[in-house]
């Protein structure tokens, strides 16, 4: 399958496989995550999953899938729905066990179920989930078109795909004030409380390669999803990609 540019960026410049670096970085992180996650978007982050669960809500999804959980926010949010499951699977078993005491917490564990797994690799059948979810996992893949493609097969016919991924605003002064809180306060920040640099670097980095809006759609038409459509959120801070098998 064809690599793209965001596929070789990685978290350390070290010989390991990408995801390999992706799961030591979130297990480096998980500890900090949900503070710098709300902190860092100005806690525009959960205003996002709203509209993302919106979305999915229209289809009534009994089962439903969030890929690159982390500490399963969407997961968890993802409730409000009524479906009969929710499954969040993730590569940081890190992040995973935080997402899992805040399932607990919540008395969600009867609904949601946490697993380690790899988006590229799901351990699923076919035709499985009504509805999969992303928040901010994709740009992270190591192979982009293997990853959407077992999302697709998971997925049920007439099944409702829903991916956030922040972006690059293009309007004046926001895309002058993003990038230069994006490339300068954000790695401060995110390096004295997470503890882990290279972390906040790569996030913008990964940003700064990967395909988005027009681009992205493609890319989700070439795999085999239809009527794609982009939704900018929050002066293009964010974008909302939803889909269907």
């Amino acid at each position: 399958m064809t690599p793209f540019d965001h596929d070789t960026v990685t978290p350390y410049q070290q010989d390991k496989a990408k995801k390999e670096q992706v799961e030591e970085m979130f297990d480096n992180i998980a500890h900090r995550y949900d503070f710098l996650n709300r902190f860092l978007s100005a806690g525009f982050d959960q205003g996002w999953r709203k509209r993302a669960i919106k979305e999915m809500g229209k289809i009534k999804p009994k089962s439903i899938l969030d890929v690159a959980t982390g500490t399963a926010d969407l997961a968890i949010a993802e409730a409000v729905l009524k479906p009969d499951k929710i499954v969040g699977v993730d590569l940081s078993k890190e992040m995973l066990a935080k997402g899992q005491i805040k399932v607990e917490k919540r008395n969600l564990q009867q609904l949601i179920s946490l697993e380690q797994a790899d988006a590229e690799n799901l351990p699923f059948d076919n035709n499985t989930f009504d509805a999969v979810s992303v928040a901010f996992g994709v740009r992270n893949f190591a192979n982009l078109t293997k990853g959407l493609s077992e999302i697709l097969r998971v997925m049920r016919v007439g099944g409702k795909l829903a991916i956030l991924e922040v972006s690059k605003p293009t309007v004046f002064p926001v895309k002058q004030v993003f990038g230069f809180y994006f490339k300068v306060i954000l790695p401060f920040v995110g390096k004295n409380f997470s503890k882990d640099h290279r972390a906040y670097t790569y996030l913008p980095e990964s940003v700064e390669a990967f395909p988005q809006g027009d681009s992205f759609l493609q890319i989700l038409q070439s795999v085999g999803f239809k009527n794609s459509k982009c939704t900018r959120l929050t002066f293009g801070i964010c974008s909302m990609y939803i889909a269907e098998k």
